[in-house]
């Protein structure tokens, strides 16, 4: 059973990652009804909070059906930060985390992000304050390190667990890779092998198949994984990779019926949320997913993203279910 502080997830959980302008409550519900056993926030910025800026109040939302679920803060102000830990504290997430590995140059090279693997000594300072200011479990999400020249994950999770923090996980590329290139999932076997660490071990970057999940997580002892881009717009990956695990059998792709309705459900989440012209706006990075492999797809894909109201999207997606009736996935 891996835990969490008390916070009991299995006996290997995936985790839905924090993803900025997709991890929001439409989102992660669809995904939370297709298995993910811990999801995080989007990141908020500290500073936001402080001042109270209402884009970042907003991503303080959640639900009580979510949990457990994590909030994330990002900054590169160690009392900003502690400021803003007390602000999710009072927002009741089962997690608290820390965002040290968002590589964008707009948080990274302002020393926040991925930006504090060049100062690891901030990075322990910074996650002590932390985690004496709340009462809820801290966790951190990372990389390897800022380039192949700087990375010290191993000292880093050690540090980071004796100061207080009870899980991490680590993505395993460097700020300099961003998202390119391949994960280096051995550098995670190597934070595991170290035995003075007994925090557990999220492995996060390149899980895109059942089948690679397994792989990863027999070659590499990591206590779960955390999945991100892979589950956008494909929410089912979560239990198809548990029922992988368990049978070592694949479960059938979701049919066109399944797909139109989970995008309706998140369609009716994103209205319900963020508002008619907003929650129609922001569904528009999803639909391609949703129905990504479809042939000739391309008219209702510019239709779906180009239409301004919540029946008109409902049309398109009426059209889709009469137009493609027989296609098999």
């Amino acid at each position: 059973m891996v835990k969490i502080g008390n916070l009991e997830l299995g006996d290997f959980p995936l985790l839905l990652a924090p993803m900025e302008d997709v991890s929001d409550p439409p989102f992660r519900a669809v995904c939370k009804q297709n298995g993910a056993d811990l999801m995080y926030t989007e990141f908020i910025s500290s500073e936001g909070l402080i001042r109270d800026a209402a884009k970042s109040v907003a991503k303080l939302d959640i639900f009580d059906y979510e949990k457990p679920i994590g909030i994330q803060i990002f900054g590169n102000e160690i009392q900003s930060m502690r400021e803003a830990a007390a602000i999710v504290a009072e927002a009741r997430p089962d997690i608290l985390d820390i965002n040290y590995g968002c590589p964008v140059s707009k948080v990274a090279c302002k020393g926040a992000g991925a930006g504090i693997l060049l100062d690891i000594d901030k990075m322990v300072s910074m996650t002590a304050e932390i985690v004496k200011a709340v009462n809820i479990p801290v966790t951190v999400k990372t990389r390897l390190g800022w380039d192949s020249n700087t990375i010290r994950i191993v000292e880093v999770a050690e540090r980071l667990q004796d100061v207080g923090i009870q899980a991490i996980s680590i993505h395993a590329r460097t700020r300099a890779q961003m998202y390119k290139g391949e994960a280096d999932w051995s550098y995670l076997n190597k934070v595991k092998e170290n035995q003075r660490l007994h925090i557990p071990v999220f492995g996060n970057g390149d899980i895109d198949s059942p089948e690679k999940a397994l792989e990863y997580k027999n070659k590499y002892n990591v206590d779960g994984m955390m999945i991100g881009r892979a589950s956008i717009g494909y929410p089912w990956i979560f239990n198809e990779i548990k029922h992988f695990l368990a049978t070592g059998e694949k479960l059938a792709a979701p049919g066109l019926e399944e797909r139109i309705a989970v995008t309706k459900k998140h369609l009716d989440f994103s209205v319900e949320w963020k508002g008619p012209k907003l929650g129609i706006l922001e569904m528009r990075r999803h639909y391609t997913n949703y129905f990504r492999g479809m042939p000739n797809f391309k008219q209702y894909r510019a239709e779906m993203v180009t239409a301004e109201t919540y029946e008109h999207v409902c049309e398109v997606l009426e059209q889709v279910s009469d137009v493609y009736a027989d296609h098999v996935f």
